[in-house]
């Protein structure tokens, strides 16, 4: 299809035909010819947020739970630069977002003009890729190739900037081609991974005695045959599994082999059966900082398997035996496929024995905890949330602290997407936005944003957002009063010294709540917490949902940082002298 049109019709044009049902953004003088079409159609329904970083992680969360990319429209200038953060989030989590940024006209670019950046110097770093879009004619093709770019290899988040003029200007449109890849020389990620390599996999993994599946987001990325795949290979072997925080859901939770999460908040059971593991079979993760401890110790006897489609992951922060580059859910197949063909086997009686050992970790009840019956435990509220959500179509996101690490430990993931959190970035203000992008995609679906009483209000004008649309999100805020993981640290690393970690005038949630025209509840009773959080599920708006929990509940168990696998401490062993011990003035330094 080939036409005349102006650039500001050529990006909603070129939107429709990428499938692009919601865009998220906020208007400015910049990008006001695009808004001008968006306010003459139909088909692509514009949610206005309240700030451009709302934006940004409005649409994580809606890429997330869909697996489609997020799209976002901001202005020149502060709607470019408040976008950094959800881009450099994006980045780091692998999540394709398409950002569409106005410029100022071309012919005052780098006058220092009205709300003029160089926007493409300052996404460079936090982008796959990003362009300055100076020929009408040139804007088709890049906003198609910018789909391309975003979605296929390791997904991330693309930058189109377009100045004033270039949306004024007309020029004719071109369609998507039929198969992008082949027109793209430059950018061709490999897909299949070698066959060759593939086969030594297999006959690692049917050598093994001691082996561990360790897989991450890359899993949920590839999409859902990839996780099918997954749950198929661990049946088909009898291999323990663990996850990431960004891969949970990929196993289910309920799953015979699954030891839960592992790394710094991981489980007794995931991070001990990786220190002791053998042959570790990596599938779409990246060796993080959070999940290794320390790189020396770091499954000191494990051969190790990579699968990865990025090829700069591949031995950038831990060598490994068997690299193989290429999408997961093609490399588990024929992983699947060969383990079949070639009837391998691990040896039972090892595994046996392995399982064994497993067990008896599993039988340490890491996440135990002493319930209160006066006072609401975090651990406690985050249970009861799972059990009474359990049989409905839920999308769970978190802000960033330690109600994110006890949403990952206490409440099962069964499928993939429906686990939103920012990982790589810990970026705190996520969450709120998240749930509301997730709710846009998933109407139907209850929405639901675990949150802290700190973090919640890093972008907590967006319930606005919510009650604008009628977005029937539940922000489910664990109220300790602090900072939570500041407040741990400095407990544990600082001498108890809470330097600026309490928050002595947090507002009165459900007031603010009804401010936004949403509903409030508070709950501080375990008796209470039941009843509330039902009322809160049936509530068809926004809700502010102020659990009142145990100031001071430190979040174990817990890996020191510079520490090993094998030296977490939990939370029966937590007392003071054993903290100081195990964290020592390394792990003071590496914090």
């Amino acid at each position: 299809m080939t036409r005349e049109m102006t650039g500001a019709g050529m990006v909603l044009q070129a939107l429709k035909d990428q499938g692009v049902k919601h865009i998220f953004g906020y208007p400015g003088g910049a990008v006001l010819p695009i808004y001008d079409e968006i306010i003459q159609q139909d088909d692509i329904e514009h949610i206005l947020v309240r700030h451009e970083q709302g934006a940004g992680h409005a649409a994580e969360g809606y890429a997330r739970s869909t697996g489609r990319p997020g799209v976002v429209l901001v202005t020149s200038g502060p709607g470019a630069t408040n976008m950094v953060t959800a881009l450099t989030d994006a980045m780091l989590d692998s999540i394709p977002l398409v950002c569409i940024t106005g410029q100022v006209p071309t012919h005052l670019i780098g006058t220092d003009a009205f709300q003029e950046c160089d926007t493409v110097g300052i996404t460079r770093n936090c982008t796959k890729h990003n362009w300055l879009v100076r020929d009408v004619n040139d804007l088709p093709r890049i906003i198609h190739e910018a789909f391309y770019v975003a979605t296929s290899g390791r997904p991330g988040p693309v930058v189109i900037d377009i100045p004033k003029d270039v949306q004024f200007a007309t020029g004719t449109y071109q369609g998507p081609t039929a198969n992008p890849a082949a027109a793209h020389k430059s950018y061709r990620p490999q897909i299949k991974g070698d066959l060759n390599a593939v086969r030594q996999a297999i006959e690692l993994m049917a050598s093994a005695k001691k082996p561990v599946f360790y897989t991450g987001g890359g899993v949920i990325n590839s999409g859902p045959h990839a996780s099918q795949l997954l749950r198929e290979l661990v049946q088909l072997t009898g291999f323990p599994v663990t996850s990431t925080l960004m891969g949970l859901g990929a196993y289910p939770a309920s799953g015979a082999n699954w030891l839960g999460m592992l790394g710094m908040h991981g489980t007794y059971e995931a991070n001990m059966t990786m220190h002791d593991c053998d042959v570790m079979i990596c599938i779409g993760a990246r060796f993080d900082d959070r999940i290794t401890g320390r790189i020396d110790a770091f499954a000191p006897n494990a051969r190790k398997i990579h699968i990865d489609i990025d090829p700069s992951s591949i031995n950038k922060v831990v060598k490994v035996d068997v690299p193989v580059i290429g999408d997961v859910g093609h490399v588990l197949e024929d992983m699947v496929r060969l383990w079949r063909s070639s009837g391998a086997k691990a040896d039972p009686a090892a595994l046996k024995g392995w399982w064994a050992q497993i067990n008896q970790w599993r039988a340490r009840n890491c996440l135990a905890y002493t319930p209160n019956n006066d006072i609401i435990m975090p651990q406690y509220a985050l249970q009861r949330l799972a059990e009474l959500t359990k049989g409905r179509e839920t999308y769970v996101s978190t802000e960033v602290g330690q109600h994110q690490m006890w949403a990952a430990q206490y409440i099962g993931f069964e499928s993939p997407n429906h686990w939103l959190t920012s990982g790589g970035l810990g970026t705190m203000g996520y969450g709120l936005p998240a749930c509301i992008g997730a709710q846009v995609a998933h109407r139907d679906a209850l929405s639901i944003c675990v949150a802290g009483d700190a973090s919640v209000l890093m972008n907590m004008q967006e319930m606005s957002t919510a009650v604008q649309f009628n977005l029937p999100v539940k922000i489910f805020i664990l109220n300790n009063q602090y900072m939570g993981m500041v407040r741990q640290w400095q407990q544990l690393l600082h001498g108890n010294r809470m330097s600026h970690s309490y928050m002595e005038s947090l507002p009165d949630f459900v007031k603010l709540a009804e401010a936004y025209g949403g509903v409030g509840f508070r709950v501080e009773k375990p008796g209470e917490l039941d009843d509330a959080i039902r009322e809160m599920i049936a509530v068809d708006r926004p809700v502010l949902f102020d659990c009142r929990v145990a100031n001071l509940a430190n979040c174990f168990p817990m890996i020191p940082s510079g520490k090993a696998h094998n030296e977490m401490l939990l939370p029966d062993e937590a007392n003071d002298e054993a903290v100081a011990n195990a964290i020592g003035s390394a792990g003071k330094a590496l914090v």
